[in-house]
């Protein structure tokens, strides 16, 4: 069985003397030693791979001169190709795959009408008593029960129910004046 350290080292050294042939089988051997190793390191990015190979190895021939000869060359080589992998992932930033029924996460809960109405909502109600505002806003916008915002705010049901038919008629009285 061949070293394929030495084997890959010897052909590097006789790369860099001069030999083509020798260049060129040492760039085919990684490439089959680099794929498999982007492969594994890009789960579901494989289709990534061979632009990967691809840059490590044209990184390799134009940084050849770098290369020491006393050091080993697989090193050297996985060096390069550690830091091209780096590169690409940073380049790529973080993808985060969210199937499209699950999508709806990703989406903003309001809009910036729902800002406006929130703003015109509030110069409504800012005529009426405080009392009566903080009864419209638990009975018609925070949805509890009449006897639930009675018992919040100091108000017996009966009352409660009159001071809200009472709200909304000065509500409605003022939203129609500022129509006409």
């Amino acid at each position: 069985m061949v070293d394929r350290e030495a084997e890959l080292k010897r052909l590097m050294v006789r790369g860099l003397d001069g030999d083509p042939v020798a260049w060129r089988a040492l760039l085919m051997e990684m490439r089959g030693a680099l794929t498999p190793f982007f492969k594994r390191r890009l789960i579901g990015r494989e289709a990534d791979t061979e632009d990967l190979v691809q840059d490590c190895l044209i990184a390799i021939h134009a940084k050849r001169a770098t290369y020491d000869r006393s050091l080993p060359f697989t090193a050297w080589a996985y060096a390069i190709a550690r830091y091209k992998l780096i590169d690409h992932l940073r380049r790529q930033g973080r993808r985060h795959d969210v199937p499209l029924e699950d999508a709806s996460v990703l989406l903003a809960e309001h809009t910036v009408e729902d800002g406006a109405v929130r703003r015109d909502l509030r110069r409504v109600l800012s005529i009426l008593p405080l009392r009566q505002r903080r009864l419209i806003e638990d009975v018609r916008i925070g949805g509890y029960s009449l006897a639930e915002a009675a018992a919040r705010n100091g108000f017996t049901e009966g009352a409660a129910k009159v001071s809200v038919h009472r709200s909304m008629k000065t509500l409605t009285a003022s939203v129609s004046a500022d129509e006409d």
